[in-house]
């Protein structure tokens, strides 16, 4: 499979690629996932058990982390959900406001490479299926850094390739033949969901992103895999000092 084309790594390129599946998103993220990323984003939260105060989500999307975060939380959290989207912002948006969490949680536009945020500002970060898509990771990710609190933690949730054996042929099959075919015909911008496994491709390993993230400057940097490994949590802690 050809990798994808730089062009479309562009900011640009990917903003408007996201503004136009919005209306779209939450149900294909269904579909295509058999429902296994309502699964995905609760483990991902649950990394924060227990902890409260200020957090942030980057690339909200439609807001279902950061629902969840206030879901799993506890009295006083408050959670701030950015992406470089306006569409997506605008379905979180409706979102929030039927759940009654307009209160709980702040939407904004943004972009990760430039948060908005003065220094140690957030007790926890978390930005799900979105880090693959910044071409400057690094970058981004010593941003997070910046506005984390020390002791805080940063949780990465992303698509992975599992390993080895017949997990690893059987989801290539379904990654890049059918679900770009799926999403294509649903959502009726077949570049979209040819955009997601090769962004994949390009960014594949969960050992990679644990490299990301000590090269930020994050201790305790840990891997989890999910549903054989095609998705993985990567967290770290902001050393204390």
């Amino acid at each position: 499979m050809e990798l994808m084309a730089p062009y479309r790594l562009q900011p640009e390129s990917v903003r408007s690629l996201f503004d136009r599946i919005a209306p779209t998103y939450d149900l294909l993220n269904r579909l295509l996932s058999l429902r296994r990323d309502v699964y995905w984003r609760r483990m991902a939260v649950r990394e924060f058990s227990g902890q409260q105060g200020h957090f942030l989500d980057i690339a909200t999307g439609t807001g279902d982390v950061a629902i969840e975060l206030i879901r799993q939380g506890i009295q006083g959290r408050k959670v701030v959900g950015l992406d470089f989207s306006e569409p997506m912002i605008r379905r979180a948006r409706e979102k929030l406001l039927k759940k009654g969490l307009l209160q709980s949680v702040h939407l904004g536009l943004g972009d990760a490479l430039f948060l908005p945020f003065p220094n140690q500002l957030f007790s926890g970060l978390v930005i799900a299926f979105g880090l693959r898509n910044i071409p400057k990771k690094r970058e981004a990710l010593v941003e997070m850094v910046r506005v984390l609190k020390p002791g805080g933690k940063i949780v990465i949730l992303e698509f992975t390739l599992p390993e080895r054996g017949w997990m690893k042929r059987l989801y290539l099959v379904y990654f890049t033949k059918i679900l770009p075919r799926i999403g294509g015909w649903v959502s009726g911008d077949p570049e979209a969901y040819a955009y997601l496994p090769e962004s994949v491709l390009r960014f594949q390993s969960a050992e990679e992103y644990r490299a990301l993230l000590k090269e930020s400057g994050l201790a305790e940097v840990s891997i989890r895999s999910l549903t054989g490994g095609i998705v993985s949590i990567i967290s770290g802690i902001k050393n204390a000092r």
